[in-house]
């Protein structure tokens, strides 16, 4: 890649470019110096040496670093406020500009770098850096440097300050402190160092209110100050009860404690806990009813908290949830002045604009109403797939669109949650490295970031890689999916056309870079997602395919052996939030293990007329804990998914694609049974819901009878007709008096004919 076509990414800076100041370094050769305040701030003295440090690297030329009162009459690059800068640009307060703004400005020979305190100075440098010199930070540990001994200095005059003060990328690597400080990311989980600028906190974080008021401290003696839930005072599965002004009080005095032992932090979070449960009691119920929503007892409730708290912090800002029950804004409150609304996406499809796509409509109402009544507004934003961060997430169209909603509608924070958890998740170092440039400057154009990114980093594999993402974002536009950040699988957009043209393009890209060992590596690590795509897809796909050909691996199992082998190697250790790779893993190469003989039902069938799911097609929810993969002889393959009869969660599902969505009924089977004491009652749970619709289509429970012992016994559903999104479910019933544990063989499916 050349320097030139870097160049454009500050799209501000290119009417100023035109016109060269002169030569800042001939031929590895340079007569200017790098000035700094005598006493330079901790950034500003970082920022000096970054510069000095890239300047070497790109041209040759050591560039000293001199303090004000040494400089020299000319040619210098003033780096952070001073004396020397003040009289060079006297127009120019740093204290003055707007959060994290910066200025570059050339006056005569000298150049002028600063920036708001703490972080403006290095972000004027970094800009520079980029904008100017060509320097690029794709990952923690993987730059573009370009070598031009001759670089000019153009004319600057810029001045310019984010509109979002608050940038975060949840990415694993983007939360890397040096690179965070690079890329202008400064959000709560970016460990930058102070000597880098630092970064914004918000004390709690989130769901503070069991932080705040713990029930195991103070439940027992003030059962008033938690959720009435039918009737009764509750704290499992509760919230606060907002109308109680002695849990206010208490819950005051304990944040002022928090922000007694960080005042720097500038924000602290008095938000809802994440669950349901909110207060019934009759005064909770008649200020929801007064605000027609349920936020408006909340914002109240932080009002008054934020009053109190402004009295010693005047400048402290008390940020709270608008998410999932709260996400509507209320009719009468208004939200304080030093009252921070967070406002989450989490319900909305990412496959259309937030604002402007029909799919998304109420969240539109939702975000123009708080951005009507509250003075600043904060966006938790997801742009992953939190039930399986390694399948294919074609987000990509509306990240740029959504950023300029946020920012057109007061948000001065933005939290876009990715994938912090997984080293392989889909094009993870791509959406941090453009989702920093859009928070940084909205008015980028994300087609141009993207490209850049990708020729950078993938060389000549890009043109493929550009085509594949355009084709995955294409094709869930066209299929009108609900791109819900929970998909567990991709069967609601991926068919085998596209999965085989995707298979194709990335075939194209790793043919491109053969030659080049490290593109190679970076291709094939993007190519996992759709290698997981295949591995769960794949035997649908052939049921279905009807001639066509298939672009997909001919051994599944040698696939799934490959794929395993590959994310150890890049080091992964999750699949989703807070879930552990290693069980999963297994459970999905169960699906390429030796299966059981064929169910009784269907040993004379043609195998168009019955499918089968083990346990490697089932879904297991809570894997660990509500559920865990067993050795059992009893089961057909040995292998069964047993769950502790100490929950009533869902948590054996068999999610049924749209390849089975063919109008034609299919009769619904599961093999079950369970362990426990030989006393007659209730024995499990077993139903067909169809999630795009919310209900449930059918729902039974079994009782004991039916499934004890040692032998698998045959429940029978009936026959319906499935649609895409249905799933078959298995749940125990919290009754470990009766039953020890419940375990499934597996499920299958007869055509009707």
């Amino acid at each position: 890649m050349t320097a030139h076509r870097l160049l454009p990414l500050g799209v501000w800076l290119l009417g100023a470019a035109v016109v060269n100041a002169g030569p800042l370094v001939s031929n590895g050769q340079s007569d200017y110096c790098l000035v700094t305040a005598d006493q330079p701030a901790a950034a500003d003295a970082t920022a000096a040496r970054e510069l000095q440090a890239h300047l070497q690297a790109v041209t040759g030329a050591s560039l000293p670093i001199r303090p004000a009162s040494q400089a020299p009459p000319t040619k210098r690059i003033v780096v952070g406020d001073s004396p020397l800068a003040r009289r060079l640009a006297p127009e120019v307060d740093p204290a003055a500009l707007r959060h994290d703004g910066i200025v570059l400005r050339t006056v005569g020979d000298d150049l002028l770098l600063l920036g708001r305190a703490p972080r403006g100075t290095l972000y004027a440098v970094y800009t520079f850096l980029e904008d100017v010199v060509g320097c690029r930070w794709w990952t923690a540990t993987e730059s573009y440097t370009p070598r031009r001994p001759t670089l000019e200095l153009p004319a600057l005059n810029i001045n310019y300050a984010p509109a979002l003060r608050t940038r975060e990328t949840f990415y694993r690597d983007a939360q890397e402190g040096v690179f965070s400080a690079r890329n202008k990311l400064n959000g709560h989980f970016h460990r930058v160092a102070p000597d880098y600028g630092g970064h914004y906190s918000i004390l709690g974080w989130c769901h503070t209110f069991y932080q705040l008021l713990p029930p195991e401290q103070y439940f027992a003696a003030h059962p008033e100050w938690y959720s009435e839930l039918n009737g009764k005072r509750v704290a499992e599965g509760g919230q606060l009860c907002l109308a109680n002004a002695a849990m206010r009080a208490e819950l005051v005095k304990q944040a002022l404690a928090w922000i007694a032992k960080n005042p720097s932090a500038g924000m602290i979070s008095i938000s809802q806990n994440d669950w349901h449960g909110r207060c019934q009691c009759a005064e909770c119920r008649a200020a929801e009813a007064a605000e027609g929503s349920p936020s408006g007892p909340l914002v109240r409730f932080v009002n008054a908290v934020a009053d109190e708290i402004g009295k010693q912090y005047p400048d402290f800002l008390i940020e709270t949830l608008a998410y999932q029950y709260t996400r509507t804004p209320p009719k009468l409150v208004r939200p304080r002045d030093n009252v921070v609304i967070r406002l989450c996406t989490i319900e909305c499809s990412y496959a259309q604009p937030l604002v402007g796509g029909a799919q998304n409509e109420t969240f539109r109402r939702d975000i123009e109403g708080w951005s009507a009544i509250a003075p600043k507004l904060y966006i938790w934003d997801y742009v992953t797939n939190f039930a399986n961060f390694l399948l294919p997430h074609p987000n990509y169209g509306v990240l740029d669109d959504n950023i300029r909603t946020f920012v057109a509608n007061k948000a001065v924070g933005l939290f876009e949650q990715g994938d912090a958890y997984s080293t392989t998740g889909d094009f993870v170092r791509l959406r941090a490295w453009v989702l920093s440039k859009l928070m940084w400057d909205p008015l980028l154009d994300q087609e141009a970031l993207t490209a850049e990114f990708l020729r950078g980093y993938y060389g000549a594999a890009a043109p493929h890689l550009q085509a594949y993402l355009t084709l995955l974002t294409r094709r869930v536009e066209t299929a009108g999916t609900y791109l819900r950040c929970y998909m567990n699988d991709t069967a609601a957009w991926l068919d085998l056309p596209t999965a085989n043209e995707a298979t194709r393009l990335l075939d194209a890209a790793s043919t491109a870079v053969a030659g080049d060992a490290t593109l190679t590596q970076r291709v094939r690590r993007e190519r996992l997602p759709l290698d997981l795509a295949w591995l769960d897809r794949g035997a649908a796909f052939r049921r279905r395919a009807a001639g066509q050909p298939s672009g997909g691996p001919a051994d599944l199992a040698a696939a799934y052996a490959e794929y395993k082998r590959l994310q150890g190697e890049y080091q992964n250790g999750f699949y989703g939030e807070g879930r552990p790779l290693g069980p999963w893993l297994e459970a999905l190469g169960q699906r390429f293990a030796p299966s059981g003989p064929p169910p009784e039902l269907c040993r004379d069938l043609p195998a168009e007329d019955w499918i089968d799911a083990q346990e490697g097609l089932l879904t297991l929810h809570g894997l660990g804990n509500w559920v865990s993969l067993v050795d059992d002889p009893a089961a057909s393959n040995g292998k069964a998914a047993a769950m502790p009869a100490t929950h009533n969660q869902w948590a054996v599902q068999w999610p049924l694609g749209a390849d089975l969505d063919d109008g034609r009924p299919w009769h619904i089977y599961v093999l079950a049974r369970i362990e426990g004491p030989a006393t007659d009652g209730e024995a499990l749970q077993v139903g067909l819901y169809d999630g795009p619709g919310g209900k449930g289509l059918v729902s039974r429970t079994v009782p004991t009878t039916a499934v004890r012992g040692e032998q698998y016994r045959l429940l029978d559903l009936g026959a319906t007709k499935l649609t895409a999104g249905c799933y078959v479910w298995v749940a125990p019933l919290a009754n470990p008096q009766q039953v020890s544990r419940v375990l499934v063989d597996r499920m299958f499916l007869i055509r009707e004919r």
